[in-house]
């Protein structure tokens, strides 16, 4: 079994920064990718990037160059710069271990002046 918690979430001004955390513990050396999900208001949730146990990194075409992923092990983080009203949503991180995927409850990130 494994937990993740994430946190960092806010309300920012568009062109801000912020940065998202995920902990995750348990059976954290069985965990090999970590992502970042997120849910807007009214949409489907939507992978955001993720991140091998190796390095190896993925971004969605509409965070690429903004956004960056990186991960100490069983932390996970997400750089979010000159961020959007459109980023806003609910900002998921999941971490796969054993063939299963183990989900957080979620931190709201807005993005409005």
């Amino acid at each position: 079994q494994v937990q993740v918690v994430e946190s960092g979430g806010g309300l920012v001004q568009p062109g801000g920064s912020l940065r998202l955390s995920c902990a995750a513990s348990g059976a954290i050396d069985m965990i090999t990718v970590m992502g970042w999900h997120r849910q807007p208001p009214g949409k489907q949730r939507e992978l955001v990037a993720a991140i091998t146990d190796g390095g190896i990194t993925q971004y969605a075409d509409s965070v690429k160059g903004r956004f960056t992923i990186s991960r100490d092990k069983a932390k996970m983080y997400l750089q979010m710069v000159s961020v959007k009203p459109e980023d806003t949503a609910v900002y998921y991180c999941k971490a796969f271990a054993g063939h299963r995927g183990y989900w957080g409850q979620g931190t709201q990130v807005t993005v409005a002046s």
